[in-house]
């Protein structure tokens, strides 16, 4: 008598799981051993929601008055080393200069997502300039700071051409590239803290007129107990950032802090963020504070916990909002004081 067999769907329903048990421990796996897929995942989100962010923007940009100069090479030919400048056309005369560093928590974002932030700031009679970055887990700290020293000695470099004026720069940056913004002054600022990074400043203090800061991070230390999706996230990107899992306990995950390194010097800032941002409460009044302390001026925009609508991180790129308009004029006031 033959032997009967199973029919083929019983015998695959014994396979299959085999094969999906064994599947999704491979994922675990790799997702323990690698920042690459979630930080992966992570920049996919942001990209949708920066393109998003830039299509709020456009409508408030001038349609003309403004020359600009796009992909410009400060470091060899690749791509993310390139940069953007805006002034206000037919200007021959040297400008403030804004040089603004993109955020998206160092593993996305790209000059283009600040382009019409920057271009409304030029049509206001300055020079502007976005900076692109090579962000991880492509590379790891402290190649992005090391690029965007260069290019400031580029900006430098190249004043004439680019209607720069070289001692007036104003430093700016959102989120993450706030968090760059205000190492990079510190690096131009506090001697002992270029030592420690082993990075020769390319510009003077006295080139260094004023920071922006936009609901940037100063202080990692607390992101380890940080709760939540976002603390997760931003557990993900500075173990890919920083090359290190642990990467709390390294002297990168140290330099991070700017509030650990900033002195007297720091040069006068602007700095806001808004009352639906959890940052601001944990980096951005703690910051403003500090540099209080120590004597640096400091014009602060923040808002009540009660006041409404509340507004998110980076809230001041949502140009729909009446307050993201209030925060960029008092952007250009700040501006003006240093002419």
């Amino acid at each position: 008598m033959a032997q009967s067999r199973r029919p083929w769907y019983r015998r695959k329903r014994i396979v299959l799981p085999a094969a999906s048990l064994g599947l999704g421990l491979i994922t675990a796996i790799v997702w323990a051993v690698s920042p690459w897929p979630a930080s992966l995942a992570i920049r996919t989100v942001f990209t949708k929601g920066a393109n998003d962010t830039v299509a709020e923007m456009t409508p408030y940009v001038p349609a003309s008055g403004i020359d600009e100069k796009l992909d410009v090479s400060y470091a060899g030919q690749a791509a993310d080393t390139t940069l953007d400048v805006f002034s206000p056309t037919g200007t021959s005369a040297p400008l403030t200069t804004v040089v603004w560093i993109h955020g998206g928590a160092w593993i996305s974002g790209s000059k283009e997502n600040v382009d019409p932030y920057v271009k409304i700031i030029a049509s206001h009679g300055y020079t502007t300039v976005a900076l692109n970055y090579t962000v991880s887990p492509e590379t790891s700290y402290p190649v992005a700071l090391k690029q965007l020293n260069t290019a400031l000695g580029y900006l430098v470099e190249h004043a004439a051409e680019y209607n720069i004026d070289p001692s007036r720069l104003v430093l700016a940056g959102d989120s993450a590239g706030a968090q760059l913004t205000s190492q990079l002054a510190n690096l131009t600022t506090n001697p002992a803290f270029a030592r420690e990074l082993g990075i020769t400043p390319r510009l003077q203090p006295d080139q260094l007129a004023a920071v922006i800061l936009n609901c940037g991070i100063y202080d990692v230390s607390e992101i380890p107990n940080a709760p939540g999706i976002g603390g997760w996230g931003f557990r993900v990107a500075l173990w890919a950032y920083l090359g290190e899992k642990d990467w709390s306990n390294t002297k990168a995950g140290d330099q991070m802090s700017s509030v650990d390194y900033v002195t007297a010097a720091f040069p006068r800032t602007y700095i806001s963020g808004g009352n639906g941002d959890p940052l601001t409460a944990t980096q951005s009044q703690p910051f403003a504070e500090k540099l209080t302390s120590l004597g640096v001026p400091v014009t602060s925009v923040f808002y009540a916990p009660d006041h409404e609508p509340k507004l998110p991180h980076e809230y001041q790129f949502h140009l729909d909002y009446p307050d993201a308009q209030t925060a960029l004029e008092s952007t250009l006031e700040f501006l003006k004081t240093l002419d």
